[in-house]
């Protein structure tokens, strides 16, 4: 994380190869480490103290069946089919899937995740992973702050909802080493003044390749896609 903007453009495969298989399943993210992606993007989410890998907030969209997430058991959860005869992973899960392979994008969903995220990174150190195959990012600040004091070697990221004028001042205060905004967010001068503060700049959700190459020379450096190819091809390092 520490080359210079744009030198080393990062591909995250958001949600794996969700542009190709359904999203945050074992399958797609098989599906990524395939099409040859370095780095896999994913939401974890803490029900019964198990990490479980699941975006949204309820089950209507992946599941088509009513409930917040987190109240339901995680039996049940598991039973779940979230598209192609696919079950919600477990993060430990995931792990097993890219070590050796991959490096892990996550982003914390709901209060509490840091601690337990926290604390399988810390096996994952014992075991040898390196700090740098992972960074954390967040909505909610309060977890990044908790995945910091707990795991300190651990790279974060900041996501910001829009784009505050005290962005560069939150980042530095977290330890973030990047923030990552919107497409629709994206302007020179925001590229210029994150990098200008030592931040790296990644942008989500993009999948057009004339958003790609606009992307890439604004200087940016590195984007999350549903369709990990398209930036490879391109010669996106990962």
């Amino acid at each position: 994380m520490s080359t210079p903007p744009n030198a080393d453009f990062i591909c995250f495969a958001h949600r794996g190869a969700s542009g190709h298989e359904p999203e945050n399943t074992l399958l797609s993210f098989r599906r990524a480490l395939e099409l040859g992606a370095r780095w896999i993007e994913l939401d974890v989410r803490v029900v019964e103290g198990e990490a479980i890998i699941f975006h949204d907030r309820t089950l209507a969209r992946r599941a088509r069946c009513g409930g917040v997430v987190e109240k339901q058991s995680l039996t049940y959860l598991r039973s779940l089919d979230v598209g192609k005869g696919e079950r919600i992973p477990l993060l430990s899960e995931v792990l097993e899937l890219v070590k050796g392979r991959a490096a892990l994008q996550i982003e914390l969903k709901g209060g509490g995740s840091a601690s337990i995220v926290a604390a399988i990174i810390s096996g994952c150190l014992i075991e040898g992973w390196l700090p740098e195959s992972f960074l954390i990012s967040s909505f909610e600040y309060k977890e990044i702050a908790e995945i910091k004091r707990l795991q300190p070697a651990i790279p974060v990221g900041l996501l910001p909802r829009g784009y505050p004028d005290n962005l560069v001042e939150v980042a530095h205060a977290l330890g973030a080493v990047s923030v990552h905004l919107s497409i629709d967010s994206v302007i020179p001068a925001r590229i210029k003044e994150l990098h200008a503060a030592g931040l790296k700049v990644f942008v989500y959700t993009v999948n057009d390749p004339v958003d790609l190459k606009a992307l890439r020379a604004a200087g940016i450096d590195g984007v999350f896609t549903d369709f990990p190819e398209r930036v490879i091809i391109t010669g996106g390092s990962n």
